[in-house]
């Protein structure tokens, strides 16, 4: 385990704008360890298709944002108390990493067979989410600030490639000009940076909501 997170800790601290949170008792290496296994599956089956990859897996990252402020609904109505900032806060996560998905389904055109695989994902990633939210919210939570720390990181990779001129800094689409208030002639990079930055946001409140069920 010491030696996973050394490589993890290497990987990110170049980046200032990374962050780790190194896992603490047991349902935080759970939701550890399970990220890193989806990240090695992510990196087999997109290797550099970033594009790609940002679609497929931004429709999982919408799930739990809705799945967590629908739990957070229903247990408000039922214990009749006010839960407002987790409802409002997640339930605008849900929507911010929705218009990331509809900004690089623009940007990368997914293939019939990316389109089958997202609704697979989405399938079984959301009654797992859902299952585990109930179960133990503080993991769910944990889980998503480290599936956040993987995005910041990837954006960062895909960053890096842009900037290279090893893919195409093309123009970004008019959907993500308008949800960021972007130049008229931003472009990818302009995209790039500002969900990272949406990202590590989510990365943030995740583990912040996590660590609330310590006390």
């Amino acid at each position: 385990m010491n030696e996973a997170l050394g490589s993890f800790s290497t990987e990110h601290n170049s980046d200032p704008l990374s962050k780790h949170h190194t896992p603490s008792g047991f349902s935080d290496r759970v939701a550890f360890r399970l990220t890193r296994l989806l990240r090695f599956f992510a990196d087999l089956f997109f290797a550099k298709r970033y594009g790609h990859r940002a679609v497929v897996l931004e429709t999982v990252a919408a799930v739990p944002g809705m799945v967590g402020g629908m739990v957070g609904h229903m247990r408000s109505l039922r214990r009749m108390e006010d839960n407002r900032e987790w409802i409002h806060t997640l339930l605008e996560e849900a929507e911010n990493e929705r218009m990331h998905l509809m900004t690089f389904v623009q940007i990368a055109q997914p293939s019939f067979l990316e389109r089958v695989l997202i609704l697979l994902a989405q399938g079984i990633f959301f009654t797992s989410f859902l299952f585990l939210y109930i179960v133990s919210g503080r993991t769910a939570h944990r889980l998503v600030g480290y599936f956040e720390e993987e995005a910041v990181y990837s954006y960062g990779e895909y960053l890096a490639e842009v900037d290279s001129g090893r893919l195409e800094n093309v123009a970004a689409p008019q959907i993500a000009i308008d949800y960021w208030k972007l130049p008229a002639d931003a472009t990818l990079r302009d995209v790039i940076i500002v969900v990272r930055l949406d990202e590590a946001g989510h990365r943030d409140v995740n583990h912040r909501f996590a660590d609330s069920f310590d006390h």
